[in-house]
């Protein structure tokens, strides 16, 4: 054979590998199409798009135990300066007990509230001891007595994993931390749902808790939390029109962005719901069903689980919502330079500031 027949044929055979390659390589990222909202025209566009969104994320979070508002028994109850401390649980009817804390501001009558969401932490599992442990963001106060005494009630519960149930998984005693927290999410999938599910679940019965005492001003009830918190808090907002502000601090994140950073080891295995992005779904939306109530996000420039092109999509987005009802003021999306996953001192000033106006 000649080495021109030779060089002809090699060069076949490389454009032909090249092919297959490029239809695999296609093929591997086919279901990877990125996607935005669109921007509704008008505000009743976007109510119409709400109402099916709304039901498209239910239907997502699988198939769940109902609701209700549930009987809690007071476990403890401890007068502390300023306010009261109670220690709580009661019965999710999903084969688990919640507890949680509880501070009643003195001096009585109906006062604003906070459902507080505490984050993620692998290794001490903290829970709602967040809000009654000494905070460096608050030079060692602590987060639940300030917000007490500046007169909001406030209730913080152990999410699945955390305080006291972070040996309250399948496994038991035998595991604890992210054990467990790998477990629930094991078990969850095989009963048809997902372990974020289900605590946002359980956020919603503290939520219909929350609205049962009778030290609450049901007409001024908001939310908040850091990174896992952060999240939490806007998960509950967009399913739950009674949670009447949100500040959401950090873990503000947009999931192609996240992917598209290489960033999904920043987050934990219960941060994720089936079909999300499969069903064309990603997190502008989500923030977005909070409008028209109003809604803060404090996020660092640096924080690697929330890669800052994606924070500015999301804020975009609810920012053009807003606008459609009006209430262009109710939403402020602020992003800070040089910082990662932080909750500074200047970020729970703004937290305080926007509570106090928006639910004082």
């Amino acid at each position: 054979m000649k080495h021109g027949a030779v060089y002809e044929i090699a060069w076949i055979v490389l454009v032909i590998c090249g092919a297959l390659w490029t239809t695999a390589a296609a093929r591997a990222d086919s279901g990877r199409v990125p996607f935005a909202a669109t921007q509704p025209a008008s505000i009743q566009e976007w109510e119409q798009q709400r109402v099916a969104l709304r039901a498209r994320l239910w239907r997502l979070l699988g198939d769940m135990p109902a609701r209700f508002v549930p009987q809690a028994t007071v476990l403890n109850r401890e007068e502390r300066d300023g306010y009261t401390l109670e220690h709580f649980s009661f019965d999710n009817h999903a084969g688990d007990t919640v507890f949680g804390y509880l501070l009643i501001p003195d001096g009585g009558g109906k006062r604003p509230a906070i459902l507080y969401h505490h984050c993620h932490t692998s290794h001490e599992r903290v829970g709602k001891e967040e809000i009654i442990r000494p905070s460096e963001t608050l030079g060692g106060q602590l987060p639940g007595e300030v917000l007490a005494r500046a007169g909001y009630v406030v209730m913080c519960i152990d999410a699945y994993t955390f305080g006291e149930r972070r040996h309250a998984g399948p496994g038991g005693a035998k595991e604890n931390g992210n054990q467990t927290e790998e477990s629930f999410f094991k078990l969850f999938l095989w009963e048809g749902t997902s372990l974020w599910s289900m605590m946002v679940r359980d956020d919603l019965l503290a939520l219909e808790y929350l609205l049962t005492r009778p030290e609450v001003d049901t007409q001024r009830v908001g939310s908040a939390g850091f990174s896992m918190g952060a999240t939490r808090t806007w998960w509950a907002a967009a399913l739950d029109d009674r949670i009447c502000a949100a500040v959401s601090v950090g873990c503000l994140t947009r999931y192609q962005d996240l992917i598209a950073a290489g960033g999904l080891r920043f987050h934990s295995i219960y941060f994720f719901v089936p079909g999300m992005l499969k069903e064309g779904i990603d997190m502008e939306s989500v923030v977005a069903l909070v409008a028209p109530r109003p809604h803060l996000t404090l996020t660092g420039d640096r924080d690697d689980g929330s890669p800052v092109s994606g924070v500015r999509t999301i804020n975009r987005f609810a920012q053009h919502v807003y606008r459609l009802y009006g209430c262009e003021e109710d939403f402020r999306g602020i992003v800070y330079p040089d910082t990662g996953h932080a909750f500074t001192p200047q970020m729970w000033h703004e937290m305080l500031a926007w509570f106090d106006s928006k639910l004082k």
